[in-house]
């Protein structure tokens, strides 16, 4: 799949039922910046599946997360991966949204969460996710380290 034929498409403007979505049943969730900072990652993982842009500095977590949550409640999905930069304050909040929408909707998804970082692209653990919600549990995690050197 050729980069140049990828049609950048948002998240909000895209059909939550859609006969596309319907078929191929796998979504990329990226953050806006990936296509145009890592083409050759983000080209990687649009293949067989498709990838809907978010920037969450443009638009709220709570519309995100409900047009995602529509998806899921229509749509049994095989697959939605996430892949943002590492180190982005609204790029984070994607990968919490994405495990606040199987909360919402009580529906079971396979979710894989990826990070780019120095060029390449890194899987998180869903647990790790969901532990960096809570900085009490990561200050504790930061601290028994930090005993155990």
């Amino acid at each position: 799949m050729s980069f140049n034929k990828l049609e950048y498409r948002k998240l909000l403007s895209f059909n939550a039922a859609g006969r596309e979505l319907r078929d191929k049943k796998r979504l990329l969730i990226y953050g806006t910046c990936v296509r145009d900072e890592h083409k050759e990652i983000f080209q990687k993982f649009a293949s067989e599946r498709i990838p809907l842009a978010v920037c969450l500095e443009e638009d709220h977590f709570n519309m995100v997360a409900l047009k995602l949550a529509s998806i899921v409640a229509r749509v049994d999905l095989d697959e939605i991966v996430v892949l943002t930069v590492d180190g982005s304050p609204h790029c984070v909040q994607l990968h919490h949204l994405v495990e606040e929408v199987e909360k919402v909707t009580g529906k079971r998804v396979n979710v894989k969460h990826y990070v780019i970082e120095k060029k390449k692209a890194i899987e998180i653990n869903r647990d790790i996710v969901k532990t960096a919600r809570y900085l009490s549990k990561v200050k504790k995690l930061y601290e028994r380290k930090s005993n155990n050197v």
